[in-house]
C-alpha cells in the first residue's frame, strides 16, 4: 500500500456505521478520504532523485570533454552534439562575431604561434551558435600570413567557424588546458550522508574550458584557441529550463 493510500484508508473505518454517512461532517470526511485515495493515481510522482540528475549532468559534461578532446575541430563536435541531441534542426554552427574593443595580444600567444613582435596577427571572438542555442564563445589569435588569401577573406566576412575555414590545412588539434569551471555535484558530496543537504542545483553559463594550440600538417603553429562552453549544451535536459543561469 502506498503512503497515499494508507492515508485514506486511515480515514475510511470511522465512515462505515451508518449514522456516520448521514453526519454532514462524516460525509464531508468521506468525501475528503475518497478524494485522497482517488488522487493516488494523479498526483505527480516523487523527483528523481537529486544526486542522480546531477550525476547524470556530470556524465554529460565529461562526456562532451572527451569528445572534445578525441578530435581535433571543436566545431564538428559541437555539430554533432547538437545533431545528437536535437538542439537544432538543421544541426549547423554558426560563428556569430561579437565586435569589441580590441585587446592586447599576450605574449604568451605570440611565444606559442612563434611569431615575431612586428608580425600581424589576427583576432576573433565568436559564438558557437546552433539553431537558437550559444554552445561556446570563443578567443582565436591566429597568424594570417599562415593562411591562404582566401581563407582570410572568409574569415573577415563570414560567419564560417574557424575551423571548417582552416579545413584544407588538415590542422591537429593540442590541448593545452581542459578543466570544469562547474561541477554539478558538490565537493565532499561522496562523503556526505543522504540526509545531508546538497546547495541549491544551479548550472552557471560556463562550464567547461579548453584551451588549445592549432597546427598545420607541415606541424606549423598557425592559432591559439580559448573555448569556453555554456550551459545550453545541456538545454536538452529538464534541468537546464528550471535552474540554468542566463
Amino acid at each position: 500500500m502506498t503512503k497515499c493510500e494508507d492515508n485514506a484508508a486511515r480515514s475510511a473505518p470511522d465512515l462505515a456505521p451508518d449514522r456516520a454517512r448521514k453526519s454532514p461532517v462524516a460525509s464531508g470526511i468521506a468525501f475528503l478520504a475518497m478524494v485522497l485515495l482517488g488522487g493516488c493515481a494523479t498526483l505527480p510522482h516523487a523527483p528523481v532523485d537529486e544526486r542522480v540528475a546531477r550525476t547524470e549532468l556530470l556524465a554529460l559534461l565529461q562526456t562532451l570533454n572527451a569528445e572534445l578532446l578525441g578530435h581535433d575541430s571543436a566545431t564538428l563536435t559541437l555539430e554533432r552534439w547538437c545533431a545528437d541531441h536535437h538542439l537544432a534542426d538543421p544541426a549547423k554552427i554558426l560563428a556569430r562575431r561579437v565586435h569589441g574593443a580590441a585587446i592586447p595580444i599576450p605574449e604568451e600567444v605570440r611565444a606559442a604561434l612563434a611569431v615575431g613582435a612586428d608580425e600581424p596577427i589576427g583576432y576573433r571572438h565568436v559564438q558557437l551558435v546552433c539553431g537558437e542555442h550559444v554552445l561556446s564563445e570563443a578567443d582565436n589569435w591566429y597568424v594570417p600570413g599562415r593562411l591562404t588569401a582566401g581563407m582570410n577573406r572568409q574569415l573577415d566576412t563570414s560567419d564560417e567557424p574557424f575551423g571548417k575555414v582552416v579545413r584544407p590545412l588538415g590542422f591537429q588539434r593540442r590541448t593545452l588546458s581542459a578543466r570544469l569551471l562547474w561541477s554539478p555535484l558538490p565537493a565532499g558530496w561522496e562523503m556526505a550522508s543522504d540526509s545531508t543537504p546538497a546547495p541549491a542545483l544551479r548550472i552557471p553559463h560556463q562550464v567547461l574550458r579548453h584551451e588549445a594550440i592549432l597546427y598545420s600538417a607541415a606541424q606549423q603553429p598557425f592559432s591559439v584557441v580559448v573555448e569556453t562552453y555554456t550551459n545550453q549544451v545541456l538545454a536538452f535536459r529538464p534541468e537546464y529550463r528550471r535552474v540554468s543561469d542566463p
